[in-house]
């Protein structure tokens, strides 16, 4: 199995997740780089499209594609590499790091949502869909804080108890 990790982030914590990922998979990584990179954009569901990768697609088994949900959204530069690719995809898995809870997935703003709108899309070619909730890193006390999680991003020093553990069961799944 030939894997790539591609990933757009916009604060950060989908890169970190994308590449601790690629890291331990040992595969490539690739950024996905809109067009226009102007997040009101994709607030309003505009769609400018992508630039084209440096990589070939269809020269690998699975794509992994890390990204972020806003406000319940699978956001304009991931579906546009869905869309832009989706005849070179033989697999894929979509991991997100996100603001909603596994309690709140299904909800007008969660994750649940996103997942079913990309599994429309690529049928049984989708393999894995994975949220890590940005909440599992913050104290119990923070965890429906929205100004605390808006705040937080991952990284080495806070990857660790549950989103670490979620983590391993994820990169168990795709080995």
């Amino acid at each position: 199995m030939r894997p790539i990790v591609i990933y757009y982030s916009r604060k950060g914590s989908n890169e970190f997740l994308a590449r601790k990922i690629a890291g331990r998979l040992s595969c490539d990584l690739e950024l996905i780089r809109p067009r226009i990179n102007a997040f009101s954009l994709f607030l309003m569901n505009l769609n400018p499209g992508i630039r084209s990768l440096k990589r070939q697609i269809s020269n690998y088994d699975r794509v992994i594609l890390v990204g972020p949900i806003f406000m319940g959204r699978f956001i304009p530069p991931l579906r546009s590499f869905v869309k832009k690719y989706n005849a070179q995809i033989k697999e894929m898995a979509f991991v997100t790091c996100c603001g909603s809870n596994y309690k709140k997935k299904d909800e007008k703003f969660g994750h649940g949502l996103v997942f079913d709108d990309v599994k429309s899309i690529l049928n049984d070619r989708l393999v894995l869909t994975q949220a890590f909730p940005v909440g599992l890193v913050l104290p119990e006390s923070q965890q429906e804080d929205a100004d605390a999680f808006m705040k937080t991003h991952l990284n080495d020093s806070n990857f660790k108890g549950a989103i670490a553990d979620v983590f391993e069961e994820v990169m168990e799944k795709l080995s």
